[in-house]
């Protein structure tokens, strides 16, 4: 019980009931009254195998404790989980609360990534079957705890709102009072899901959210913790990409105030203090000479002419269909385009941070952690320490957009550094500045494409031919596996599966190699691949003479929901109508991530040339729509984002150096810039898809479409900027 108090997970004392899941069937267990099931688990309390997963609680005052294998940075996730559970147990909303699973793959797993983890849109997509059937166990327990109580058959009980009821003889129970006796009922081998008829909360609007707290301040980030005896470190880290620490002279900064030491780590420099601003005015006094012996020294803009280069000969195959010489030869008329994206900073409104504290036999951790998994493994690594007595208590995060999931773990690896070399078994909190994250952090790639098509007299595209030239992502990485044939997934998602249906295709990849680190970034492949096809598409229309919708329409693939998307997008947009004088309409499609999106964004023009975005319209299909609210806000919120790259924020490298530091340099869209957003969500009754992410792709090449509309030019270079 010490440990848990130490730890800070310790809760009121009560007796709870703790549901299970296994590959074989569901079980019933009881807990210490804490708040983590690994820590109960460590402590030889909690009854299970290596493929059960936890994920419900009931307290003897009627709260529902749903715990999520999912980290909530803002997306949705904690509603999510506790909205498929809640379902099926017939809790009341109102008694639900959420808090973040342990780190423990057996228990947590993601069936859809193979760790412990949050990423490519799959929490609702991977657990909307896990979670469901842990609510319809639940309540088949609490249902026989009351039918045994009361002697009456198991059939006439109801089950509404948190409460169990039998019409007959008018007894009713809170699951409170029948907790206890429900952890004594077998567990049944089959439980009866709901029909989407019957759903209270599923597809429901106005339920409000479960991760609340944000906007009084209540809400515990990792910036909030403070553990007795805490201290703060920030790092000096290289200045060049590939730079290393010759020596440093600490003499200056050891007479401040607060400081206690300055260490040297793996990368950089660290000053650990009793409070950040100690540690990082200490930081401003070190003096460190720096090797560059083998740092970069090229810039972005060096490095996109070699891209250049690169694309004009063949690449690695990705993917061929048909004949392509062919296809050219019997074309009407042949198109080329080329489009280059910067580096982008995922630019998170939480920088990166870490609270770490190594003892004798385990490691704990406070992070806003979205790849367990991989983390808990990386610090096992590091430390010595098993991996399962490495304990992460996953916190709220303030943004990630693929940064926190760290194909490296390296601001957390950094943080155990920095312990280990303070010594001792002190809490440690690294934090990240918004310079370090911005220019020592790590970058969606930069990437250049190389697009030529033919289309036939009637319009139909024929012959496609596509060169993309940047970064892997995931070689080096745990997913290393998945690059076949030298192509990494990630370089050609979203150019491998058009929409349309094309006879004559080949898709090339040209690996560049760079010191600059690269990561996954909201949408990942999609951000760039995305824009470059639809952008073209609107390119290939203008030259057969059609209407960018016609266009699409008279190439789609066999697959319904793309033309839905695309039918619905047109009609609710009105895109028929003639624009009036100063406006101009876009339109753009792509499925990612399960996901299909269709978006439609409408522009105002003034005299000088300078343009705004007044509204886009934007249809979903994602399959049964958990929460519509939450839908709705990802698909606001990643238009917001994906305007940002189209319009203003580009990474810029000089000499090795990252030249942006904060957002007075690094532009991103601000709240009065954004357009009013319509989402329309169709109706469906598919396996939920993803949200977080599809929509970033579709919002560049439609505000790019309608500015080709306007001007007839094309815009190769991203950020566009805004003028026309």
């Amino acid at each position: 019980m010490d440990k848990l108090k130490e730890h800070g997970l310790m809760r009121a004392v009560n007796r709870r009931v703790f549901l299970q899941s296994s590959a074989v069937g569901l079980t019933l267990g009881m807990t210490l009254p804490s708040a983590t099931t690994a820590e109960t688990a460590k402590l030889g309390k909690v009854k299970n195998t290596a493929s059960i997963n936890a994920f419900v609680s009931i307290d003897l005052d009627n709260t529902v404790t749903v715990l999520s294998k999912h980290v909530e940075f803002g997306q949705g996730s904690y509603t999510g989980m506790a909205t498929l559970l809640a379902e099926e147990l017939d809790a009341n909303w109102q008694d639900v609360r959420v808090e973040a699973a342990p780190a423990n793959k057996a228990l947590y797993v993601n069936k859809l990534l193979g760790a412990q983890g949050t990423g490519g849109s799959t929490a609702v997509a991977s657990s909307y079957q896990q979670m469901r059937e842990a609510g319809a166990v639940a309540r088949a327990l609490l249902v026989a705890a009351a039918a045994e109580k009361w002697a009456v058959p198991a059939v006439e009980i109801d089950v509404s709102d948190g409460v169990l009821t039998h019409a007959k003889s008018g007894l009713k129970a809170s699951f409170g009072e029948l907790a206890n006796a429900a952890a004594r009922q077998a567990v049944p081998e089959e439980v009866r899901l709901k029909e989407p008829s019957e759903f209270k909360l599923i597809g429901k609007e106005g339920t409000g959210r479960k991760d609340t707290g944000k906007t009084d301040g209540s809400a515990i980030f990792t910036q909030d913790i403070k553990l007795p005896g805490m201290l703060v470190a920030v790092v000096a880290h290289p200045p060049r990409f590939g730079a290393t620490v010759a020596k440093f002279d600490a003499t200056k900064a050891l007479q401040l105030s607060g400081v206690h030491k300055v260490v040297r780590i793996p990368n950089g420099v660290a000053v650990i203090a009793d409070s950040f601003w100690q540690a990082k005015t200490a930081r401003e006094e070190l003096i460190v000479e720096w090797d560059f012996s083998a740092a970069m020294s090229a810039s972005s803009d060096e490095q996109m002419l070699e891209y250049k280069k690169a694309a004009e000969k063949p690449g690695i195959p990705a993917k061929v269909v048909g004949d392509i010489e062919a296809g050219f030869s019997n074309s009407e008329k042949i198109v080329e385009a080329e489009f280059e994206y910067p580096y982008l900073a995922h630019a998170t409104m939480e920088p990166m941070n870490c609270v770490v504290q190594i003892k004798k036999d385990e490691v704990r951790v406070w992070n806003g952690c979205q790849s367990q998994t991989t983390d808990q493994n990386a610090i096992a690594k590091a430390t010595g320490v098993p991996a399962e007595s490495v304990y992460i208590k996953t916190l709220l995060a303030g943004g990630s957009f693929g940064r926190r999931a760290s194909k490296d773990s390296d601001y957390v690896l950094e943080a155990v550094s920095v312990a280990q070399a303070y010594g001792g078994d002190a809490p440690i909190k690294l934090v990240w500045t918004r310079e370090d994250d911005m220019r020592s952090g790590y970058f969606r790639p930069m990437f250049f494409h190389k697009l030529r098509a033919g289309i036939d007299a009637h319009g139909k595209i024929i012959a496609w031919q596509h060169r993309v030239v940047g970064q892997q992502i995931i070689a080096g990485t745990r997913l290393e596996f998945l690059i076949r044939d030298g192509i990494d997934f990630t370089t050609v998602e979203g150019a491998n599966d058009l929409p349309y249906k094309i006879p004559n295709m080949s898709l090339e990849v040209h690996n560049m190699k760079s010191p600059v680190s690269t990561l996954w970034w909201r949408s990942v492949g999609s951000t760039h691949n995305a824009h470059s096809v639809e952008a073209f598409m609107d390119m290939l229309a203008s030259a057969a003479n059609m209407d960018p919708l016609t266009f699409r329409l008279n190439n789609l693939n066999d697959d319904p929901r793309h033309r839905e998307v695309l039918e619905r997008v047109a009609k609710e947009s009105r895109w028929a109508e003639k624009t009036p004088e100063g406006k101009a309409k876009g339109l753009a499609l792509h499925k990612s991530f399960g996901s299909y999106v269709a978006q439609v964004v409408d522009m105002s023009i003034d005299d000088q040339g300078e343009y705004s975005l007044d509204t886009v319209t934007c249809v979903v299909d994602c399959g049964i729509a958990v929460n519509p609210d939450i839908i709705r806000a990802q698909m606001d919120g990643g238009i917001g984002y994906g305007i940002s790259p189209a319009l203003m924020s580009k990474i810029n490298i000089e000499n090795g150096a990252v030249v942006e530091g904060n957002f007075d340099r690094y532009q991103v869209l601000r709240f009065k810039d954004m357009p009013v957003v319509n989402v329309h969500i169709v109706d469906s009754q598919e396996a939920p898809s993803g949200v977080g992410e599809p929509s970033t792709p579709v919002i560049g090449p439609a505000i790019a479409n309608a500015l080709f509309s306007y001007s007839g030019k094309t815009r190769p270079v991203l950020p566009f900027g805004i003028k026309v």
